[in-house]
């Protein structure tokens, strides 16, 4: 035990592991918050859909040899997700139908344009299995980056705590809030844009096929356990935490991929949680 808490001990010496500890934290804590609201509303695949925005703004950035890819591919995500919003609401394609629509045709396109330009690559393989399942790209964050993700999880933060009371109206019951005024429509576009600013900051994290993770399994396991709005969402937040920091110390002393390392952190507890939640059922019948 001793030798494993002198190894941590090393690696935080490494201001890449520190940056890469700061970044995850945030992504986790940012996803479950809203993750809460997205699976109450069955739109949690919103973020699998605008993840695949971003796996084919990130193949255009490539092949236009883009320095700062994340420039480029955030405000294309974040238009797209206002386009997903509103092609959900159109009588003829429904929410879901339209999630399949764009998330499909976005990865489609993103990998035939690396096929077609891929003297721009020179490991297309390499390229497209780190952008769809993660890569140790965490650990090289610089520190410019690392300063534009906490900046933009203090406004994601900010913004929801101080729109706490209108995303719990908007989640529960969409068509008494527009009944009493409130623009509902309006705050399912700001959870939209704010969905795709974190799917952006995800992807070196966990790659574009996991995002979705990290913004069901938190709240799934916390449903299991509470059942009001508030508890849900904290607790959700303290387990994606828990399971973004156990995945990536992980990940760095044994050497496996981080995102799928703190997926099978999440699915653990998931397990943990749902055992909890099945006990409490059985006591309580």
């Amino acid at each position: 035990m001793n030798s494993l808490f002198e190894t941590l001990q090393f690696y935080f010496t490494f201001p890449m592991v520190r940056y890469a500890l700061i970044v995850g934290v945030l992504i986790a804590l940012c996803s479950s918050l809203l993750g809460v609201t997205l699976v109450l509303k069955r739109f949690s695949f919103i973020g699998d859909g605008l993840s695949h925005v971003a796996f084919g703004a990130i193949a255009v950035a490539g092949i236009l040899n883009i320095s700062n890819e994340m420039y480029f591919v955030l405000p294309v995500t974040v238009v797209c997700a206002i386009l997903l919003l509103r092609t959900g609401q159109n009588t003829r394609i429904k929410g879901d139908a339209a999630v399949a629509m764009i998330s499909v045709g976005a990865l489609a396109i993103g990998y035939l344009l690396l096929n077609i330009f891929k003297s721009g690559s020179a490991n297309l393989s390499g390229d497209v299995c780190s952008t769809l399942f993660g890569s140790m790209s965490i650990l090289t964050l610089t520190l410019g980056e690392v300063w534009l993700c906490v900046i933009l999880s203090i406004i994601v933060i900010v913004l929801f705590v101080f729109f706490y009371n209108k995303i719990f109206a908007v989640t529960f019951d969409e068509n008494f809030s527009i009944a009493i005024g409130t623009k509902a429509n309006a705050y399912n576009l700001a959870i939209a844009v704010i969905i795709a600013v974190i799917i952006v900051l995800a992807m070196n994290l966990v790659g574009s096929l996991l995002i979705s993770a990290l913004i069901i399994f938190p709240a799934l396991s916390a449903m299991r356990v509470f059942k009001s709005f508030r508890s849900v969402t904290i607790c959700s937040a303290c387990f994606s935490v828990f399971c973004a920091l156990t995945g990536i110390l992980i990940s760095i002393l044994a050497g496996t991929p981080v995102g799928s390392t703190i997926v099978a952190a999440d699915i653990a507890g998931f397990l943990v949680f749902a055992g909890i939640g099945t006990v409490r059922e059985r006591r309580t019948a």
